[in-house]
């Protein structure tokens, strides 16, 4: 064999072993990506009693798929990865897509005024269909108030109801998330299509996707696999009230799984429901609150990445879903039991992003040095600890923070946040370490 040849053949050898190696070291952070969000969940079901089923994915790798709790408190019914959940508002990203279909086909134009749809709609001539997409459009928040107590209503009396409602400010010159927007976007949806907006989202999206786990909530349909949703209430829970489905759409009501979830994220990825063009408009931040259409757009808690996502909750729904698109990671958290999926996807990203998160364990009240206090209070950037009869308390005298130790402390109204007071290198307390679903951030006093 030539010296040429064993050469060669030693470069391809030493190839392959380098080959392997990264492929064996890419295994093993996976691995150990894997164990430490199972872990994360195990310890927030075991410790803070979370209810619900979350998934994680890395491009084409599912880092975690998994169920917590019961989908039925009252015959102990336990949650399975098929178990369905109200979304709450992770419905509006739905409405959204289906408003940029309609808009794709020229059968309306995001620029369309409300008054083309509801004549009567007070300054409907100033609305435009951008504004309420995009939470811009001075309509009120919700009318709750109304679908939660009444059985029998009407488009046109829910109608009146809002229209009586007035507006926030002018549309267009400022920013507030309003659920009755969404509302009118079902209806507008309704009136193009000439179809229910569920039978609209079912042809024109679930049944595209294959999305068989996914609906529209009713008040009369039985779904198999549906978790009931429960709040809390001390330290235990009570059902949630009830709901007219009818009225709660577009901002609302719609169920899915975390298997379904993943299919809708990676079609976002594709043209298969909406053109590259309605897509750049839905993923574009149109305000300093980060709205685009039916999603948020790189808000403050992305970590660092390129973030498109929205939270929901809405009486025992708590729900989240998280697209990392850079990174082609899916953080996707659902509850029926109040828990706080928005923080735990939080916690769950940054593990993927190999940060520092303390697990959830169980606080215990001590007697600490209250003499401490004093040096403790004042203004930490966006935190105020203030001190009132020999306690503190974070930024109201609303939120006490209970002490576990002479320096650390969580909060009387969520033990998934602590906090501890760190000494600078002069030797003063300016310092405080905060924890949140367990990431670790630091404020420094004013």
């Amino acid at each position: 064999m030539t010296s040429f040849k064993v050469i060669c053949l030693l470069g391809l050898h030493l190839l392959s072993l380098k080959i392997f190696a990264q492929t064996e070291t890419a295994g093993v952070k996976k691995s150990l990506t894997a164990e430490k969000l199972s872990r994360y969940m195990q310890a927030q079901a075991d410790v803070n009693g979370f209810s619900g089923t979350v998934l994680v994915a890395k491009k084409d790798s599912l880092l975690l798929r998994g169920a917590y709790g019961y989908a039925n408190y009252e015959w102990g019914i336990k949650t399975t990865i098929h178990t369905k959940y109200s979304l709450a508002s992770v419905s509006k990203q739905f409405t959204a897509v289906a408003i940029l279909q309609l808009a794709d086909r020229k059968l309306l134009s995001v620029e369309d005024k409300l008054s083309r749809y509801f004549p009567a709609f007070p300054k409907g001539d100033q609305i435009t269909l951008h504004m309420m997409l995009a939470h811009m459009s001075g309509l009120p928040m919700d009318f709750d108030e109304l679908y939660l107590n009444q059985v029998s209503l009407t488009q046109d009396t829910v109608l009146n109801y809002i229209t009586r409602k007035g507006l926030l400010f002018t549309p267009g010159k400022q920013t507030a998330y309003s659920n009755v927007g969404y509302y009118l976007l079902a209806r507008i949806i309704e009136k193009v299509s000439g179809k229910s907006y569920a039978t609209y989202l079912k042809e024109n999206i679930f049944d595209k996707l294959q999305m068989q786990e996914t609906g529209v909530m009713t008040n009369d349909d039985v779904i198999p696999y549906m978790a009931d949703r429960y709040v809390r209430e001390g330290q235990g829970y009570k059902k949630n009230p009830y709901i007219n489905w009818s009225f709660n759409i577009g901002h609302d009501g719609i169920y899915s799984t975390v298997d379904d979830l993943l299919k809708w994220d990676k079609s976002l990825y594709g043209t298969a429901i909406l053109s590259d063009e309605m897509k750049q408009a839905m993923f574009t931040s149109y305000n300093e609150e980060h709205f685009g259409y039916g999603f948020l757009i790189d808000p403050f808690y992305n970590h660092g990445h390129r973030l498109i996502g929205h939270d929901g909750g809405f009486f025992g729904a708590m729900t989240s879903l998280n697209r990392f698109t850079d990174d082609g990671l899916d953080v996707i958290v659902l509850s029926n039991n109040q828990s706080p999926s928005y923080l735990l996807a939080y916690g769950l990203a940054a593990i993927c992003f190999g940060k520092a998160v303390e697990l959830p364990y169980h606080h215990q009240l001590v007697k600490n040095d209250g003499a401490l206090y004093p040096y403790f209070k004042g203004d930490y950037g966006d935190i105020k600890i203030l001190e009132k009869d020999g306690k503190l308390f974070y930024n109201n005298f609303d939120i006490e923070l209970l002490p576990e130790s002479d320096y650390k402390f969580f909060r009387s109204d969520d033990n998934n946040r602590t906090m501890e007071f760190i000494k600078d290198a002069h030797g003063k307390y300016t310092i405080i370490k905060l924890t949140k679903a367990g990431v670790q951030e630091e404020r420094r006093r004013m």
